[in-house]
């Protein structure tokens, strides 16, 4: 990945507290696990700022270099990569997504 784009992507990360790079927006989510993250997020009322990578080929796959984690969505709390779909769900049900986004803690379990 080249520096503009590395920066570009840290930019948003570190802009905003919450941020989910997905397929489609947080409107019309246009993937199955994008669409979950979205709904655990919207349980949750977390306020989140969203990267529709489907727009930009550059951050689809300069995303996956940057957390170093092959697939998207990705989320990101307090400029800390948390998780994908999977990780998210984990750490909603049990219980620990919530004081994650609440507290803006993005070290997780699986985080990079």
């Amino acid at each position: 990945m080249d520096d503009a784009v590395r920066e570009r992507i840290q930019g948003v990360v570190e802009g905003h507290k919450v941020v989910l790079f997905m397929k489609g927006s947080k409107h019309f989510p246009q993937c199955g696990f994008s669409a979950t993250v979205v709904e655990v997020l919207r349980r949750l009322d977390v306020d989140f700022h969203h990267v529709n990578v489907l727009e930009d080929p550059e951050v689809r796959q300069g995303i996956k270099e940057y957390a170093n984690w092959p697939t998207i969505p990705q989320l990101y709390v307090a400029g800390t990569f948390v998780g994908g779909c999977d990780i998210v769900r984990q750490l909603y049900e049990s219980g620990e997504l919530q004081g994650i986004v609440q507290g803006g803690q993005g070290s997780a379990p699986g985080s990079a």
